[in-house]
C-alpha cells in the first residue's frame, strides 16, 4: 500500500472497493483525482476505471449506497455517474482509441489497465489507485507521473506529436496545466506543441474558450497566454492579442512592448481582483494599440483613441472567441473605453467636474476600473510609479467626498423628459433630450447642485431660450 492511500481510506472508496470484488473486476481511481492527492488538493468529482462495465459497477453501486443516491448512465458512451450528496463517482471500462485526422473523436475500443492509461493526456493524470480490498492502496504509476509530479514536469505518457494531433485539445490543456500549477512544460512536449500548433483549427471555439476561461481564473494567467504566443498557438486563437507583441524602433526609438505590459497588467488585476471579466478587461485594455500605432515626428509613438477604438473591437471579438455577448461584453468594452480616464485626471488636475463625470459614466464598475487604471501603471521609474499612485489616493478621495455630497453614481437628472414635455406641450421633440442633457451637464460640471428646485429652475430658463412658454403648472 502507498502512503498516499490513506487519503482513500474512506466509507466511500471502501464501498466501490468491496462491489468490485464481488463482481469480480479490478477497479481503480484514477486521473486528476489522483494527482490532486498528491498535491493537497480537495476534488468531490472522483473518477473510476474498472476493468470491465463500469456501467454495471456504477449500477452496484449505486445499489450499495442505498437511498439518497442518484445514479445516471450513459450507454452511448459507456459512462455513468452515481451522485451522492455533494459527491460526484464517474465510472468507465478501461479503453482504448485510436483517431482519424480530421476529428478529435477518438474511435474507443475494450482496453486494458495499461491501454487506459495510456491514452490519457499528461503522466500525473496517468496515475491509478486500486480500491479492491486484497490491493487496496496500490499505486499504478506506469509513466512516472509521480516523479514528474515531483520535478513539477508537464509531459505526455506517450510520443507527444501523436498525442496532441490525435487531440489537440491536450495542447490548451498542457498549457492551462502549466499555468495553474505553476509546472513547466517537458522541451520535447513544447516543441511537439509548437509542431501541431495548426491542428487547434479543428477544436470548436468553445473548447478552447473553456480552457481559456481556466488560464484567466489562475493565480498568475501571464504564464499562460506568454505559453500560447511561444508556441504559435495565440496567432490561431487570438490574433487580435498576438499582434501586440514586439517593439519598433524609429530613428532610435521605441515604444514599449505592449504585449509585454498587457500581461504585467493583467497578473497585477488578478492580484488584487478574482473576477474574470476584470481580468478580461485588462487583457483588452490596450487591444486597439497595433491599429492605432503612429509615429510622430516630433512628438515619437503615438496611439490616439485606442482606448475608443479598443472598445468597439470588444464585442467582434467576444463573438469571435465564443465569449458570451451579454451584459460581460458590454462591462469589457464599457473598462476598456473608460481606462484612459483616470490616468488623464492624474496628468491634468483633478477637478470637481471631470470626477463627477467619471463617477457617473463608470457607474457601479468605478472600482473595478480604479483597479485596472492603478495596474495599468507599470513604468520602470519607480519614483513616476509612486507618483501616479499617490495621485490615484486623490482621485480615490474626491470620489467618495463627492459621491457622498452630490450623489452622483448612476444619478438621473431630478427634472425627467416626461416632465419636460408636459411642462412644455411637447412630442418626439429633440428638444426634449438636448434639455435634458444640459441639465444633466450642468451637475455634472458644479454649474447647478443635483436639486430638483434648481434643475426646475434651469428648464423653465432653457425653454424660454429656445421660445417655449409652460403650458401647465406641475
Amino acid at each position: 500500500m502507498h502512503p498516499i492511500a490513506k487519503k482513500i481510506d474512506t466509507k466511500i472508496f471502501h464501498i466501490v472497493g468491496e462491489t468490485a470484488d464481488a463482481l469480480q473486476c479490478a477497479c481503480y481511481t484514477v486521473g486528476g483525482y489522483v494527482r490532486d492527492l498528491f498535491l493537497n488538493r480537495h476534488s468531490k468529482d472522483i473518477d473510476f476505471v474498472t476493468v470491465g462495465s463500469g456501467i454495471e459497477l456504477a449500477e452496484a453501486v449505486a445499489k450499495s449506497l442505498g437511498r439518497g443516491t442518484k445514479l445516471n448512465v450513459f450507454r452511448n458512451f459507456g459512462t455513468a455517474q452515481v451522485k451522492r450528496r455533494d459527491v460526484e463517482l464517474e465510472f468507465v471500462g478501461a479503453r482504448k482509441e485510436s483517431y482519424r485526422a480530421d476529428s478529435r473523436k477518438p474511435i474507443v475500443e475494450n482496453g486494458t489497465l495499461e491501454e487506459d492509461l495510456s491514452r490519457r493526456d499528461f503522466t500525473i493524470n496517468a496515475m491509478a489507485l486500486q480500491v479492491n480490498s486484497s490491493s487496496f492502496g496500490t499505486l499504478i504509476d506506469l509513466f512516472d507521473g509521480l516523479e514528474d509530479l515531483n520535478r513539477q514536469i508537464i509531459r505526455t505518457p506517450l510520443d507527444p506529436d501523436v498525442t496532441f494531433s490525435d487531440d489537440p485539445l491536450r495542447m490548451m490543456r498542457a498549457i492551462r496545466f502549466a499555468t495553474q500549477l505553476e509546472f513547466e512544460i517537458f522541451p520535447e512536449t513544447f516543441a511537439a506543441i509548437t509542431r501541431n500548433a495548426e491542428r487547434i483549427k479543428i477544436i470548436s471555439r468553445e473548447r478552447v474558450m473553456d480552457e481559456l476561461m481556466k488560464i484567466m481564473a489562475s493565480h498568475r494567467p501571464s504564464i499562460g497566454w506568454t505559453l500560447l504566443a511561444q508556441c504559435g498557438l495565440l496567432k490561431l486563437i487570438f490574433p487580435e492579442l498576438d499582434a501586440m507583441r514586439g517593439i519598433e524602433v524609429v530613428n532610435g526609438r521605441g515604444h514599449k512592448d505592449n504585449f509585454a505590459h498587457t500581461l504585467e497588467v493583467l497578473d497585477k488585476v488578478a492580484a488584487n481582483s478574482d473576477s474574470v471579466w476584470l481580468r478580461w478587461a485588462a487583457l483588452m485594455h490596450d487591444i486597439a494599440k497595433p491599429v492605432t500605432k503612429r509615429w510622430d515626428e516630433k512628438i515619437g509613438w503615438t496611439f490616439h483613441n485606442h482606448n475608443f477604438i479598443g472598445s468597439r473591437m470588444v464585442p467582434r471579438i467576444f463573438r469571435d472567441m465564443k465569449l458570451p455577448l451579454n451584459e460581460k461584453m458590454k462591462y469589457v468594452a464599457k473598462l476598456v473605453e473608460l481606462h484612459m480616464r483616470p490616468i488623464a485626471l492624474v496628468e491634468e488636475g483633478v477637478t470637481d467636474s471631470a470626477v463627477r463625470r467619471l463617477i457617473n459614466d463608470a457607474g457601479e464598475d468605478l472600482e473595478d476600473l480604479m483597479t485596472l487604471c492603478e495596474a495599468d501603471i507599470t513604468s520602470k521609474n519607480q519614483e513616476k510609479v509612486r507618483r501616479f499612485l499617490d495621485n490615484f489616493a486623490l482621485v480615490r478621495k474626491k470620489i467618495i467626498d463627492l459621491n457622498e455630497r452630490d450623489e452622483i453614481r448612476n444619478f438621473q437628472p431630478p427634472v425627467d423628459g416626461n416632465e419636460i414635455m408636459k411642462t412644455f406641450g411637447l412630442t418626439g421633440s429633440p428638444v426634449i433630450g438636448e434639455i435634458k442633457q444640459a441639465i444633466k451637464d450642468a451637475i455634472l460640471d458644479g454649474v447647478i447642485r443635483n436639486d430638483y428646485a434648481e434643475a426646475r429652475e434651469m428648464m423653465l430658463q432653457l425653454g424660454a431660450e429656445k421660445g417655449l412658454s409652460p403650458v401647465t403648472n406641475i
